[in-house]
């Protein structure tokens, strides 16, 4: 069934791929120049590696060039990878720094307008239009989701209430009072905000005028969509970004929800091989690599996301040509591996959503023991219905999820049906993982 897909550029979204392909190698080969002459890293960079923009006569051959990566950026902490000088900067942002130093990424004011551009397409592809009020629960400050969800609502002419995170219940007055159409939030939060209007007695689809959900930041699964859709009342799309490339922007759904339409005009995606580096073609699942083909403050060239997905470039149904993106099904660095084998949160969490006896409110616990054997443990929480059948009936479903956990992960893990509302929410991405081996504990 044909379904309404509002597109916001449709010159460069709707490109036909040979016309798109040229674009980016116009634009690859002028980004390698430029970097090579405004970035001394890259300039030492590809000297070392014998190859400069001369060397790029096909998209293929971007395969030639080294990559970038995370560590990169934080050995020249804070301003050394810059492209401009510091009067050109109009906006700097960074991560926490919670596994080394800040991830500091800037903007010109042309980035600021590809940014803008960027995150029009994203509302717009979730069928956002001037007439809506965006409920912006993304954290503002130095991470990219607050600032960025708020430029694009502005370009797009929606009306924005910049809230934030925390404060959970009078946000959803907001809701209510304002009567806000648009939320974005991480979707973590976006449950928390659900349970606290079940609290306050608000019925979401007689009080609530919300209609849409752009949720992104952090790894979610179908079935947290579900949870989510049904307990708002709205349709959620999955948003994709890193501050590193843009922030929010990089990637969106549209209505077909078959996949994450990529910005490619600005943002060239790979998928390479995670152990070899060798590129691998569309439909092959890969770590994600992407190159900033208009970027000015911080342009990167073959960034290494760590992120697990696969690409697909026939046409959408929906008119755009973009490569899709499936959803990132774990990354190649953060996954645990326990006792031997490759665990993903989102494989936890995808068991977890599974049994109506517990809430999608979790946390993943990885110890060793002193004979050195690793162990795996899940708390959850339980629901109001399952906690009032008492002790017995919550160690049946306990037996119940580690058996279901097993057959997906191979290996063993304990599960912990805790009380509801014991596990601390998130205002923000939420951190589901505690690995008491890296911190010697």
């Amino acid at each position: 069934m044909a379904k309404k897909a509002l597109i916001w550029n449709e010159e460069f979204e709707t490109m036909p791929r040979p016309e798109l392909e040229k674009l980016q190698l116009e634009r690859l080969k002028k980004q390698v120049a430029y970097v090579t002459e405004r970035v001394p890293f890259y300039k030492k960079l590809y000297a070392d590696a014998g190859v400069s923009a001369d060397d790029i006569k096909s998209l293929e051959d971007i395969a030639k060039l080294p990559f970038t990566v995370k560590q990169n950026l934080r050995d020249h902490y804070p301003f050394g990878m810059y492209a401009v000088p510091m009067s050109e900067i109009k906006q700097i942002h960074a991560t926490s720094g919670t596994t080394g130093k800040m991830t500091v990424t800037c903007y010109t004011e042309n980035d600021m307008e590809v940014w803008a551009e960027t995150m029009a397409r994203v509302y717009t592809a979730a069928g956002a239009t001037s007439d809506d009020i965006v409920h912006n629960a993304y954290g503002y400050g130095l991470f990219t989701g607050g600032l960025g969800f708020h430029l694009g609502a502005r370009r797009i002419g929606a009306a924005v209430v910049p809230v934030s995170g925390g404060l959970t219940k009078r946000q959803v007055t907001i809701l209510q009072d304002f009567g806000c159409t648009v939320l974005t939030a991480t979707p973590s939060y976006t449950l928390v905000i659900a349970e606290a209007a079940k609290e306050m007695g608000i019925d979401v689809r007689k009080d609530l005028k919300l209609r849409i959900g752009i949720l992104g930041a952090e790894p979610w699964t179908p079935e947290m969509r579900e949870e989510i859709e049904e307990k708002l009342d709205i349709e959620a799309y999955d948003i994709y970004g890193l501050a590193e490339i843009i922030g929010p922007g990089v990637s969106v759904e549209c209505p077909y929800h078959n996949g994450l339409h990529i910005a490619e005009d600005h943002f060239l995606p790979e998928i390479i091989d995670p152990d070899t580096g060798e590129p691998l073609g569309y439909e092959q699942e890969g770590e994600l690599v992407f190159t900033t083909l208009t970027k000015e403050g911080l342009p990167l060239i073959r960034y290494r996301t760590r992120d697990r997905t696969v690409l697909h470039a026939e046409k959408c149904e929906c008119g755009r040509t973009m490569v899709r993106m499936e959803k990132v099904r774990g990354r190649t660095d953060d996954m645990l591996v326990v006792r031997g084998v490759n665990v993903f949160p989102s494989q936890i969490e995808h068991v977890l959503l599974s049994f109506d006896e517990v809430e999608p409110q979790y946390m993943i616990y990885v110890d060793r023991e002193k004979d050195r054997l690793d162990t795996l443990e899940v708390h959850v929480e339980a629901s109001d219905e399952l906690f009032a059948q008492g002790a017995e009936q919550i160690q049946e479903v306990e037996k119940k999820i580690a058996k279901a956990m097993q057959e997906v992960l191979v290996v063993g893990a304990k599960i912990k049906v805790v009380e509801p509302k014991s596990i601390e929410r998130s205002m923000g991405k939420a951190r589901r993982i505690v690995d008491k081996r890296e911190v010697g504990f």
